[in-house]
């Protein structure tokens, strides 16, 4: 684990023994990961913010999250474009991710005029496996947050055996 996602973790405990609940924090994460990953670069900061709000949840730790998905966003870029072309029954995408790269390097407006339908069938595709992925994702947290909030609200002490 790497110092990055070590704070992460301390903040959420943080977070988690200063009263936030178990379902906040995982709606966070969950969202946090989900946004993150949205094929529409530049959107994420705006995105995350406006989820927090909406739902009311914490925005230093949505924001943190979808900082540490970045990594994930640029590597599932062309798989949603790609799942996307699938979806409506188009041809593969024209390009490579280096080709892809170089036409970002050519200019933002020109890159949105080229991209804007892959990316819109990006997102359809990323709405329905990213939010199959962030439902899974709070699923499997929330659990752990609430045993670990009722290990510490307990006190929890190691059995006299040491375990």
């Amino acid at each position: 684990m790497n110092l990055r996602q070590h704070k992460l973790v301390q903040l959420t405990l943080v977070l988690l023994s200063e009263g936030m609940t178990p379902h906040k924090l995982a709606l966070t994460l969950a969202l946090g990961l989900l946004l993150g990953a949205i094929p529409v670069l530049g959107t994420t900061t705006v995105l995350c913010a406006l989820a927090a709000v909406v739902f009311r949840l914490n925005l230093p730790l949505i924001e943190a999250v979808q900082f540490l998905a970045y990594p994930l966003q640029l590597l599932l870029l062309i798989p949603f474009m790609q799942a996307g072309q699938w979806i409506f029954r188009q041809p593969p995408l024209p390009f490579t991710r280096v080709e892809l790269l170089a036409l970002l390097h050519s200019g933002w407006r020109y890159a949105i005029e080229q991209l804007w339908l892959f990316s819109l069938h990006g997102v359809v595709a990323w709405l329905l496996l990213g939010g199959a992925g962030a439902l899974l994702v709070y699923v499997v947290v929330r659990p752990i947050l609430g045993y670990t909030l009722g290990r510490r609200q307990a006190g929890h002490k190691p059995a006299p055996n040491g375990s």
